[in-house]
């Protein structure tokens, strides 16, 4: 994990000097609400239907116990006890004070966190593999030129100010768990014949209003290029992008608008024009980031523990976890541990204050104190030994963060919606929960396989319903709130952007409408043929029958 060096620790101290001047102008009628909005959006301060809101930025979404101690502290000091992790790897207080917030900003930079960038027309925090570092399939770890990225784009001054806000997501494995496919710029690693290193760019994916499936601009980008063909990009944005109507001002909507080979040759007449010498990645640098992303001494094991086997030939609960819940480690002896924060009937992404210290605890004893949030707002012990699985189990099955259930019906994707979001048009919280209530039957969940739901509160999709297997997405319809569903939606290697079934349902006649789909699939499925594989041979044909041939 990055640490800051001597000037990030004294710009952060800084900039939270900054803002409780700025504050307390505020408080005391100084500045108006229109003069503070920008400032207090510069350090992550959102004002929401019910309270102050504060995003805090958890680049790459990699945590360690101190850091996540210090999230639980502040949720339980200033907040009401708990915390929401976000699509973005991000972590979300919805109920802070004003006030508060100069406090907690302090707090934060005690343990090297910071709010900036998280919100505004700016490159927001750079998100990657939940895995990253871990993961069996990985060519190499993204970390590394995530940070690098974190660092280039991190209050850049031509890149402050961009027509609207701007996404990057990295990974370097060639199974797409970042949803590269679906952001502004995704970055993805390959390896040439000789073994070395290349990204392929892919620009102008994205969901909100207009869902749009990236482009590939570049299919092998020598990494110590990446900045300066970044930096072109940025700079065609910023000089086409639209900035007279804020719904067609993101990238994808000029790369959809000029095509994507004009945009590919303006970036790469861009990037001929400029000198590279400024922004050549030098090799000395990447190694001293990547140094900080240093692996664990992992202990020589064997792949087969008996231990392991014996618990869970024993414990059919435990069997069950790790069925759902466990993932293939890049190292013989150890696992990725997935902590699931959808129990049956909760919010999705809400962990408590003591939830948050059990999994740092967890983190520090059995985990080398490494923790990630993943884009499907669940967090993850990366590197775990097999022999201490049990253990593990048993305590997250005691704080109520052992459901096995991730990446079934179950492990709903949802942003905060209605209950606390301005831009909201429709609660999906709620409707998450009855869905969860629903399909309670873990067994059940196990039956039907992978599947993805995602729900979104209004068009801005922060729920990712695009890319659910099945998407809901709530919208207002003279003034009742109701839920459109899409079928065929993926983030993953084969992205798509779901098909809408048909008219929408009231919220109460949601979790009845995902029965029918779900019993559909069931009835048309072949042997060991996922739900996403079935839809995309069947067509929407079926499963619209099943929802409106009675109406």
């Amino acid at each position: 994990m990055y640490r800051y060096d001597e000037f990030d620790r004294q710009f952060v101290t800084d900039r939270v000097m900054q803002f409780r001047d700025q504050a307390n102008r505020r408080l005391t009628g100084e500045l108006t609400e229109d003069e503070f909005r920008p400032l207090r959006l510069m350090n992550g301060l959102y004002l929401q239907l019910h309270a102050y809101m504060l995003r805090i930025a958890i680049p790459y979404g990699t945590l360690d116990s101190k850091k996540l101690n210090t999230l639980a502290e502040i949720a339980e000091k200033w907040d009401k006890g708990y915390g929401h992790f976000t699509t973005r790897q991000n972590l979300q207080f919805n109920w802070i004070k004003l006030e508060d917030t100069a406090d907690i900003l302090a707090k934060l930079a005690e343990v090297e966190m910071h709010a900036i960038q998280t919100s505004g027309n700016c490159i927001r925090n750079v998100t990657t593999d939940q895995w990253a570092g871990a993961a069996a399939d990985e060519l190499a770890d993204p970390r590394p030129v995530g940070e690098l990225v974190r660092q280039w784009s991190s209050l850049h001054p031509e890149f402050s100010y961009l027509p609207r806000k701007f996404k990057i997501a990295v990974t370097g494995s060639p199974n797409d768990r970042a949803a590269v496919k679906v952001h502004d710029i995704g970055l993805r690693l390959h390896l040439n014949d000789k073994g070395e290193r290349g990204w392929e760019v892919l620009v102008g994916g994205g969901l909100g209003r207009t869902p749009v499936i990236a482009v590939t601009v570049r299919d092998f980008l020598p990494e110590h290029e990446l900045i300066a063909y970044l930096e072109a990009i940025m700079r065609v944005y910023n000089l086409y992008g639209r900035r007279d109507n804020k719904y067609k001002a993101r990238i994808k909507i000029l790369v959809h608008e000029i095509g994507a080979e004009k945009f590919r040759a303006e970036v790469e007449a861009e990037y001929a024009r400029r000198p590279h010498a400024d922004t050549k990645v030098e090799e000395r640098e990447l190694q001293r980031i990547t140094a900080y992303f240093a692996q664990p001494q992992f202990e020589k094991l064997p792949r087969w523990s008996a231990s392991f086997e014996e618990a869970r030939a024993k414990h059919k609960d435990f069997a069950n976890w790790v069925r759902t819940n466990i993932a293939a480690h890049r190292v013989d002896g150890y696992a990725i541990v997935n902590i699931s924060l959808k129990p049956e009937g909760g919010i999705p992404g809400d962990a408590t204050a003591d939830q948050m210290r059990v999994v740092a605890d967890l983190a520090l004893r059995y985990g080398f104190d490494e923790i990630r949030v993943s884009h499907h707002q669940n967090l993850v012990l990366p590197h775990v030994k097999r022999d201490d699985l049990f253990a593990v189990w048993k305590v997250l099955q005691a704080s109520g963060l052992a459901t096995s259930n991730i990446g079934l019906a179950g492990d709903i994707i949802a942003c905060p919606g209605l209950d606390y979001c301005t831009l909201a048009t429709a609660r999906s919280i709620p409707i998450a929960q009855s869905i969860s209530r629903k399909f309670a039957d873990l067994n059940r969940q196990h039956e039907i396989g992978p599947l993805r739901i995602n729900i979104s509160g209004c068009i801005n999709a922060c729920g990712h319903h695009h890319v659910g297997h099945i998407g809901i997405l709530g919208l207002d319809k003279k003034g009742e709130e109701f839920y459109q569903i899409t079928l065929g939606g993926s983030s993953a290697d084969n992205a798509s952007i779901g098909t809408i079934l048909g008219p929408g349902f009231a919220g109460e006649d949601v979790p009845e409408a995902i029965e029918k789909i779900v019993n559909t699939y069931i009835a048309h499925r072949q042997p060991g043929e996922e739900f996403l594989a079935a839809y995309r041979r069947l067509g929407p044909q079926p499963f619209k029958e099943a929802l409106y041939a009675a109406a």
